[in-house]
């Protein structure tokens, strides 16, 4: 099974999406959002919107296709993630 973790999304301190509704539902800044998925990947730890660390299984990295800058947004991630040494390939590889 493929950990599937989200870069533009907020967290709950129990795991799940922050909900649309509420407030810290989603990251608006491309750096914080990298981080964060840095963060995911390195650590294996997500900061929630109550400000707890939690940890959290990141195999994968989802980024909302709605946003009109998704594409540039993933090309950065990308980027971050090869200068960060971490290794990217075919989700069939580690399922």
């Amino acid at each position: 099974m493929v950990a599937n973790c989200f870069a533009d999304r907020g967290y709950t301190a129990q795991g799940t999406l922050v909900p649309r509704s509420e407030p810290g539902a989603f990251i608006h800044d491309e750096t914080e959002a990298i981080e964060r998925v840095i963060r995911m990947i390195k650590e294996g730890k997500v900061r929630t919107n109550t400000g707890e660390d939690i940890e959290i299984k990141a195999d994968s990295v989802c980024v909302h296709g709605d946003n009109p800058k998704a594409v540039e947004f993933v090309t950065k991630i990308k980027a971050a993630l090869i200068n960060e040494g971490i290794e990217i390939v075919p989700v069939g590889e580690i399922v």
